[in-house]
């Protein structure tokens, strides 16, 4: 070591504990698993990209559970950026996982929504999956203790969202609670912002029922509980995001915490997100940011939303252009049973941000 600069053991040594920091979501690096990867053997656990050492033992002891993992990683990318579309930060850099950029990286909001819907959809899916029998492990869920009204009955097979829980929080948090997992403060957030997320699962549980009698009159329904679809969590947590808490951490009593930073007289909520660094407006690409900026960006003219030309082009104005459609249309229906449709041509104005 005696002939390395001091200047680069200080960049391995930045790098090397950066490395850590957003480890505890490198596994929806699954996403990117091709279809072909078939799971039947424990040392195929070591093919699997984003994985920490703890993560893998979990794979090698819960096989079948794994394609049930992978399905939830792809869920994350999905609904955040479905989630997000209409946003300067779109979530698009969730695509380089397990290589994250700054905006994911460093404390912020985003990466506090990220973590939130991957604790989410990790013990969603698994809930989800035990319901329809894709999981040997388990099987519905229990049913409630508590006697309907009158009309009702349970029934059904409810969503088994204490398995899920247990081991959707066992497989997500493993990477943070490794020593090697970046600053406490990071760590605190992560393992805070995910529990949100199982928390605002857990309040997505729901009654459903299904109707029976006499020429549907519903005279009896036989319920169970469900819980509502991914993308109704994701927009609960992006509103958390929304109002989102910024944190230092300081000593409180005892031990160092996370606290409000602008009003530490009280401790953080068990329900609301928080974040560590302030992020950018996301406006102009910044490499350094980890912002994509919004130049070239679809914008809504007509919006008065995020998604508005003046919001999401910053100022900047905008280009319109034309595109051209081809939709159904003249649909008739024919006797017995088919339909007929035209193929109808039009043009629309789009918006994209200079």
């Amino acid at each position: 070591m005696r002939g390395v600069p001091i200047l680069l053991l200080m960049v391995l040594c930045t790098l090397l504990l950066q490395s850590h920091i957003c480890s505890g979501i490198k596994w929806l690096a699954l996403a990117r698993t091709p279809a072909t990867l078939f799971l039947n053997q424990s040392q195929h656990c070591k093919l699997l990209g984003g994985l920490v050492s703890s993560q893998v033992q979990l794979c090698r002891s819960n096989l079948e559970l794994m394609q049930t993992i992978i399905q939830a990683a792809k869920e994350v990318k999905k609904t955040c950026q479905k989630s997000f579309s209409d946003m300067r930060w779109n979530c698009s850099s969730i695509e380089l996982v397990p290589s994250f950029t700054p905006d994911l990286e460093r404390g912020t909001r985003e990466s506090a929504f990220v973590y939130a819907l991957s604790a989410a959809a990790i013990s969603h899916t698994i809930a989800r999956a035990c319901t329809s029998g894709d999981l040997r492990g388990c099987s519905c869920g229990p049913i409630p203790g508590e006697i309907p009204q009158p009309g009702y009955r349970w029934g059904g097979c409810a969503d088994n969202l204490h398995y899920g829980l247990v081991m959707g929080s066992k497989f997500s948090d493993a990477a943070m609670k490794m020593k090697k997992s970046g600053s406490q403060a990071n760590k605190l957030m992560h393992l805070h912002n995910s529990e949100v997320g199982r928390q605002a699962l857990n309040d997505a549980l729901v009654m459903k029922c299904k109707c029976h009698g006499v020429s549907g009159s519903c005279s009896i329904r036989t319920c169970w509980r469900g819980l509502q679809d991914l993308k109704d969590i994701a927009m609960d947590l992006k509103t958390k995001y929304l109002s989102a808490t910024k944190v230092v951490h300081r000593p409180m009593g005892t031990r160092k915490q996370l606290v409000p930073k602008d009003i530490d007289i009280r401790p953080v909520q068990e329900n609301e997100l928080v974040y560590l660094q302030s992020s950018p407006d996301f406006c102009s690409r910044n490499e350094k940011l980890g912002s994509l900026g919004t130049q070239d960006r679809q914008c809504n003219k007509t919006s008065n939303g995020s998604d508005s030309c003046d919001l999401m082009c910053c100022g900047r104005g905008y280009n319109p252009y034309s595109e051209k459609l081809v939709e159904r249309c003249h649909c008739k229906y024919h006797w017995c049973c088919y339909v007929t449709c035209k193929k109808c041509e039009r043009t629309v104005e789009r918006y994209v941000c200079k």
